[in-house]
């Protein structure tokens, strides 16, 4: 299950050293709802190597903003702290895959 990213607990779970998977959704977003399965499978699949959550953007103002996120959905890739590749939009689970997989 995927983690719920809040602007008060981001820096904890980046704390922990895992590269952190970061999706940016809001429950009225189609597009959002599209991934959302493809999302929890995946968190579920690199529990043990990967922190991967969603961040509601109606309820959390800090982290999107902190990101220059414009755009939902929007999913961010980082390792040590650091934005290296980010997905804007619907995409496909083995497209998502392939990008944690170059995170490991």
């Amino acid at each position: 299950m995927a983690l719920t990213i809040k602007d008060d607990n981001f820096e904890a779970i980046l704390a922990e050293g895992k590269p952190v998977v970061l999706d940016f959704w809001a429950p009225w977003c189609g597009p959002c709802k599209q991934i959302a399965p493809y999302v929890e499978e995946l968190a579920e699949l690199y529990k043990d190597k990967v922190n991967i959550g969603k961040c509601d953007v109606d309820e959390n103002m800090d982290l999107p903003a902190r990101y220059g996120v414009r755009n939902i959905p929007t999913i961010l890739f980082i390792k040590n702290g650091e934005v290296v590749d980010k997905q804007v939009g619907a995409t496909t689970k083995s497209a998502l895959q392939a990008k944690i997989e170059a995170l490991l």
